[in-house]
């Protein structure tokens, strides 16, 4: 690893099922007093995937870290943890609040248990539709093409999602 006090840039991915608005304006909460000031994608809703359930609000958060990959992850698991998640639940269920890392820079692979990037951005349109809202002349780092063309040329067929205004 380099030199340890450089930032990386990192984007995370939020999802809530459960008490949606107050879960994701909370989780934004607790990541700005972590990370301070946070890039902010639109919110949008989503029908849930692989179970039956009430929709989901998803967004993506950019923010700057100094730390490194396992000990982000380990803050996020405590920050859902904070808000009711409880780990070990199937792949597939509702969510009070759920925050993945996407990418962290450029790093391709598995670092501390995390894969990335993580595969989620290129299956469904709730991740990687805030990506190019925030990021959309950045590279994928495994496939080389920007997410908006990524975008453009993945087929989430089916996948509808509606922007939502969360009450100020």
């Amino acid at each position: 690893m380099g030199n340890m006090d450089q930032s990386a840039r990192v984007y995370l991915s939020l999802g809530s099922n459960i008490d949606r608005e107050h879960n994701i304006r909370s989780g934004l909460q607790a990541l700005a007093a972590a990370f301070g000031e946070l890039a902010v994608s639109p919110v949008y809703e989503s029908e849930a995937v692989g179970f039956s359930g009430d929709a989901f609000y998803n967004l993506v958060v950019g923010i700057d870290t100094a730390l490194s990959v396992g000990e982000l992850a380990a803050v996020l698991r405590d920050m859902e943890k904070d808000h009711g998640r409880v780990r070990g639940e199937k792949k597939f269920s509702s969510r009070t609040l759920d925050i993945d890392i996407l990418t962290y820079n450029d790093l391709t692979g598995d670092i501390d248990g995390v894969q990335l990037p993580r595969d989620e951005i290129l299956k469904h349109a709730f991740v990687l539709k805030p990506l190019v809202d925030l990021t959309p002349d950045a590279i994928h780092p495994e496939i080389g093409k920007s997410y908006r063309q990524l975008l453009e040329e993945t087929d989430f067929a089916g996948q509808a999602l509606w922007v939502v205004e969360l009450e100020a």
